[in-house]
């Protein structure tokens, strides 16, 4: 089977389906909106940053496969870097996120027909909140629709956020979770599971999220991979007298749970525990001092130098209210950190209770507190479960998450 391939523009699991379509022979396009090839001239001529920017859009398949669309993405990213808000406005302005993926879905269904007559394609490969278009021309063409939903389907998420309001009503600034979405770009995502044959999710908390009148449908449950650790191999030294570094990486969101984390800090009080956020703030840095002052606040920096400020950390804590899967819970895994994380987060899996972490409910800074407790006074299990979270972060693999949907996809034949 041959099939089109489409994202606007490639994130790690994407690219690692991308690298495993090309190697099982079943790539025939892939579409996006920009990419970059490494020897380009032009990188070359613009700033250092913008450099290191633009690389990030490099993939190693064939040139010939690639299909850009970049004049929409080029002016998203313009208006950004210009301040140039007006354009940017949720789904209204011209380069707002929303805006360059329909955008972009429109492309790639216009490139279905004469791509279908070149290479008798069997399916068509996309995500959420840009399939819709392409798989109408799909459906009328007769090719199969595989639909990657990367994070829960957007009628959970919706009520745990109105149920948020309710129960944090100071955090409606910084809830985060897609509350300004419109009636109609909900609508549009109900039309692209519908068309969906088959529905690729990272975690079980995403497939249960699925609505009941998609319950029929054929799905893939494959978890990402993790990336290669370069923690050492000697575990880490304790030092009691030292605080207890617990770090939380993500949109500072109570989407994410920094509400119920900061409120566990609260309970602390009195333990040797020092609280580091990394992440982009959604309010004024003002607004979460007030909430919990005594956090050290990192900015976002490029992924070598994240993985370097998860090897100064001892744990990880996410307390999610809902996720797809965060592919930064195996990142600080395989970097030697343990995890308390909640369910909803899509990496229960990832928790051998009491040896790679713990699971705690959502909505429970008692239970954060407890468990963020018990690694300050059991310093002692630290090297231990640091090696065990190494050890079990390396079983999920780029490549078994690829092979896994790769077969699934084959099956619609």
């Amino acid at each position: 089977m041959k099939l089109l391939f489409s994202h606007p523009a490639g994130n790690q699991n994407v690219r690692a389906m991308l690298d495993g379509l090309e190697a099982a022979g079943m790539l025939a396009r892939f579409t996006t909106t920009l990419a970059v090839a490494p020897d380009h001239p032009a990188l070359k001529l613009v700033p250092q940053g913008l450099s290191r920017d633009l690389l990030r859009r490099r993939f190693n398949i064939p040139r010939e496969k690639i299909l850009q669309h970049p004049w929409r993405e080029l002016a998203r990213a313009v208006c950004s870097r210009a301040g140039w808000n007006y354009w940017l406005r949720h789904e209204e302005g011209f380069a707002s996120i929303d805006g360059v993926l329909q955008d972009f879905d429109r492309f790639s269904a216009r490139a279905l027909a004469q791509l279908h007559r070149r290479c008798a394609l069997g399916a068509v490969y996309t995500y959420e909140d840009s399939a819709l278009d392409t798989f109408r021309v799909a459906r009328q063409l007769g090719i199969k629709c595989v639909y990657d939903l990367p994070i829960s389907y957007w009628e959970v998420g919706r009520k745990l956020m109105e149920e948020e309001i309710q129960r944090l009503p100071a955090w409606q600034e910084a809830l985060g979770g897609g509350m300004s979405d419109s009636p109609a770009k909900l609508e549009r995502k109900a039309h692209e599971l519908e068309l969906a044959d088959l529905v690729v999710v990272p975690s079980r908390f995403v497939a249960d999220s699925l609505p009941s009148w998609a319950g029929q449908k054929s799905r893939v449950l494959s978890p990402f991979g993790s990336p290669l650790s370069v923690a050492a191999a000697a575990p880490k030294a304790v030092d009691p007298s030292k605080p207890l570094r617990v770090l939380f990486v993500g949109s500072m969101g109570q989407r994410k749970g920094l509400a119920d984390l900061f409120q566990a800090m609260h309970l602390l009080k009195g333990e040797n525990i020092e609280l580091v956020v990394m992440g982009s703030p959604l309010a004024d840095l003002s607004f979460y001092r007030g909430q919990y002052a005594d956090f050290t606040h990192e900015k976002g920096r490029p992924h070598a130098e994240v993985l370097a400020l998860m090897r100064s950390c001892d744990v990880f804590c996410l307390p999610s209210l809902y996720e797809g899967r965060a592919l930064v819970m195996q990142e600080a895994m395989s970097q030697g950190l343990p995890v308390v994380i909640t369910p909803n987060t899509g990496g229960d899996d990832l928790v051998i209770e009491g040896k790679t972490g713990f699971l705690v409910p959502i909505r429970s800074p008692e239970k954060i507190a407890e468990k963020l407790a018990w690694f300050n006074q059991n310093r002692h299990a630290l090297p231990e479960m640091s090696q065990a979270a190494v050890q079990h972060a390396a079983s999920y693999t780029w490549q078994n998450y690829s092979d896994v949907v790769i077969d699934a996809i084959r099956k619609l034949g």
